[in-house]
């Protein structure tokens, strides 16, 4: 059982070192990386789990870079069309599919009973471990290297021009139902301005209470708006923290 368990953790070292160099960053303190390659179900002696406060830090430095890097290359995007192109990126879906392509699926550290749930393919664990990794460079190297990564992985979505606007209700829905087994509520906060110049602001709501704001030109835009904040604040987190 010893020399199982050695190889294990040998075979988990080796996954670890490997992503540095898909991932594009060679880590200074190593075991950052491997606390965030190593997922709440694998048991630990100390609490909490690194990785989730690893993922906490993540999500905030992922949503900053992601905000700064498109400011920078669309000097022309109004703050809703931002807001857009902001959601497209930081889904969960999205982040999900950065952790399969860069390998983080496979070198993802679960407990036994995850494991055998098909924990490897879940989209909201591989969504949390990418999220992890970019908290880990950021204690590592600082903003800059964070920053950095985001850039190169996210190279080809900062550049994209997210036309499809309804495509974001549609997503919201989609994944609040899958959550709550409901569908989102749109509710007009105010209206303002002359007839030739309506504003709308508009309220998403989900899982008890108000999740995103939104304003627009018209009803429709303002609920655009409010679907892909609400989706950039990682709605299904939100929905948990409610129950």
């Amino acid at each position: 059982m010893r020399r199982r368990g050695q190889e294990s953790q040998s075979k988990a070292e080796e996954a670890a070192r490997g992503v540095q160099a898909r991932i594009g960053y060679v880590f200074r303190d190593f075991d950052l990386l491997r606390q965030a390659l190593t997922h709440s179900s694998v048991p630990r002696v100390t609490q909490p789990c690194a990785s989730e406060r690893l993922e906490f830090l993540g999500d905030a430095a992922l949503a900053l870079a992601v905000a700064e890097l498109l400011l920078v290359r669309h000097p022309d995007w109004s703050e809703g069309r931002l807001s857009l192109a902001r959601a497209a990126c930081v889904r969960t879906s999205s982040l999900a599919a950065k952790a399969r392509a860069l390998g983080l699926d496979a070198a993802l550290r679960l407990g036994h009973g995850e494991e055998k749930t098909g924990g490897r393919g879940k989209v909201s664990i591989l969504a949390a471990v990418y999220e992890s990794v970019i908290g880990a460079a950021l204690l590592d190297g600082g903003y800059g290297a964070a920053r950095e990564l985001v850039e190169e992985h996210f190279a080809a979505e900062l550049g994209e021009d997210v036309s499809d606007e309804a495509d974001f209700k549609t997503r919201l829905q989609e994944l609040v139902q899958a959550e709550l087994g409901t569908t989102p509520k749109y509710r007009l906060i105010e209206t303002s301005g002359p007839d030739h110049a309506r504003q709308f602001v508009v309220a998403v709501e989900f899982g008890g209470g108000v999740v995103a704001l939104g304003e627009g030109s018209s009803k429709q835009a303002a609920q655009q708006l409010a679907a892909s904040r609400a989706l950039a604040q990682r709605p299904g987190n939100l929905v948990n923290s409610r129950k």
